[in-house]
């Protein structure tokens, strides 16, 4: 289990079944503009579907994907993870999603945080990146509140409900690192 402030993250456990199916359900409005799977026909088989396949790729180690809980009363408020590793130059992918009625309350700051803390105590990677959609406002504001460094506009990053869309690339990179790229200069430069 990993904590950021109010919130807990945890690998998921059958008896979250029925919260995260309504909690799909919930945030079809708002989650599924950008994430396709959180559809208004959404079902306990497509979460348990999902739950096999994270535990499943968990024992792999190729993603850790978490659930978001308040610490105070164990509500399930969203889902978030680590995932599309590339080992050989140790980066990885941060990935968040956040219920409707809890959105704007600082669960997906906290999960930010708390992975990428694993990622770099933990899993001992160098960068972590976060990819958003360029229209997705919400989620551009969260990137850059959590300190991530915008790095560029990738055209045609994401696919959005079959659509290619330009995303945004953030990354974060271990405390130690960032003060060391803040001293580095271009070779030739003064």
């Amino acid at each position: 289990m990993l904590a950021s402030g109010r919130f807990e993250l945890r690998p998921f456990a059958e008896s979250d079944l029925p919260a995260f199916v309504e909690a799909v359900l919930e945030s079809t409005a708002t989650v599924g503009k950008l994430m396709p799977w959180a559809h208004p026909n959404y079902s306990t088989a497509d979460a348990a579907s999902w739950f096999a396949h994270c535990e499943a790729e968990w024992e792999r180690g190729s993603s850790y994907e978490f659930g978001i809980f308040d610490a105070g009363s164990d509500t399930f408020v969203g889902g978030c993870g680590l995932n599309q590793f590339n080992l050989v130059n140790g980066f990885c992918n941060l990935g968040y999603w956040v219920r409707q009625s809890w959105q704007r309350q600082g669960a997906a700051l906290a999960a930010v945080q708390a992975l990428s803390q694993f990622a770099f105590a933990e899993l001992k990677l160098g960068r972590v990146e976060i990819v958003v959609a360029q229209h997705n406002t919400p989620s551009l504001s969260l990137a850059e509140q959590s300190g991530a460094v915008l790095e560029c506009l990738a055209r045609n990053r994401l696919k959005v409900h079959g659509i290619f869309t330009d995303a945004y690339v953030f990354s974060l990179v271990p405390p130690q690192y960032r003060a060391l790229s803040a001293t580095v200069t271009r070779r030739g430069s003064p």
